[in-house]
């Protein structure tokens, strides 16, 4: 039985553990929508299954897909991978899902934030979002976790933690007008203190450039284990994306975490321009209120939105030249994982990528 809980996260001694930490399971939502992926979402289901097998070579997965597609995607997952009904619009579980928050002791709880598909009606990036925002509570009824609704929009790739007191996110995107417009910078951060359990706070400017969500930090910077982030970089000048990695680097090598240590900062070189084609742009249809997949835009490619499971980083894969490089510095900075790579242009084509499509549920 699933209670929602009247106190917050802070009160009762429950904090966002790192997505490093443990993990009971990697939870997921399967594509469909033809407004955003094309060719009817099939590329894009073939993907998410490579995502999905990638994972579950550390731990257990589970899929929740809407009741047209069960069948389908049931037969396109093996039999290892959990798949149950769970109606939603659309498939990006790190942002419409649930936070998971421990206390130590064995104890799982979730919050619930507010989702307003990234913008709601100034900006959103579909319409209607109503299942979606009831995903962290069918997860709580499933899991038999107690739930905590916070008082505010946010979505899980907005923000990253080192589990030891710091978050780290962007001004770009958390202080939007289109997410919690009555929200002062402070109220924001009590909020933030109260649900997730830091006391300090890194706040980048903005992430990466043409990122349709706003600039969302898990696109541009992570935690790889406290006092250490892998950082999105470019070294051409000319590129939009230059002002943007350097303001990063300059913040963050001038930040202190929670307990006082100095960031290091590890550069991972963003893959060459990633453009939508013709055919990619011509496969997606046209509906009124989703955003448009148009020929000849740059999409928000990264090497950062990766995802870390139990002894396992899976990594997303451009076929660039810059590749094989990011994965080799990912690699040796994470001697304790495996470190796998999965070509991921088409969830980038859908707006994000890796880190976007999955969410962690941590042992307690």
């Amino acid at each position: 039985m699933a209670a929602t809980l009247k106190s917050t996260p802070r009160q009762d001694g429950f904090f966002m553990p790192a997505e490093f930490s443990c993990h009971k399971q990697t939870w997921m939502l399967w594509p469909e929508r033809t407004d955003n992926w094309r060719q009817g979402a099939k590329p894009a289901q073939k993907t998410f299954v490579k995502v999905a097998l990638a994972i579950s070579q550390f731990e257990p997965v589970t899929m929740g897909v809407n009741q047209s597609q069960f069948q389908n995607a049931r037969a396109m997952l093996p039999t290892h991978i959990r798949v149950v009904e769970m109606s939603n619009n659309d498939s990006w579980m790190r942002d419409c899902g649930p936070t998971f928050v421990v206390n130590g002791k064995g104890g799982v709880r979730l919050v619930d934030w507010d989702f307003n598909a990234w913008g709601g009606l100034e900006g959103g990036l579909y319409f209607p979002w109503h299942l979606d925002d009831l995903i962290p509570q069918k997860v709580a009824e499933i899991e038999s976790i107690d739930r905590y609704k916070a008082p505010m929009v946010l979505e899980g790739g907005s923000i990253h933690v080192d589990g030891e007191g710091t978050l780290l996110t962007t001004e770009e995107c958390l202080l939007n007008h289109n997410r919690n417009p009555n929200l002062s910078k402070k109220d924001i951060e009590n909020i933030l203190c109260d649900y997730t359990g830091v006391s300090h706070f890194i706040w980048l400017e903005a992430g990466i450039f043409n990122d349709e969500t706003s600039g969302h930090v898990d696109n541009i910077a992570c935690f790889i284990r406290p006092g250490l982030v892998a950082l999105s970089w470019t070294d051409d000048h000319n590129d939009p994306q230059y002002p943007r990695s350097k303001a990063a680097y300059d913040q963050l090598s001038r930040a202190k975490d929670a307990r006082g240590r100095s960031i290091e900062v590890v550069k991972i070189h963003q893959p060459d321009p990633v453009i939508i084609t013709p055919e990619e742009s011509e496969g997606v249809d046209s509906v009124d209120g989703t955003l448009p997949r148009n020929a000849g835009d740059r999409m928000a490619a990264s090497y950062i939105n990766f995802y870390l499971c139990n002894g396992g980083a899976v990594v997303p894969t451009f076929d660039d030249h810059h590749d094989a490089q990011a994965l080799k510095i990912l690699q040796e900075y994470m001697p304790e994982r495996r470190v796998v790579g999965v070509p991921a242009r088409e969830i980038l084509l859908g707006g994000g990528n890796i880190h976007c499509i999955t969410q962690q549920q941590p042992i307690g």
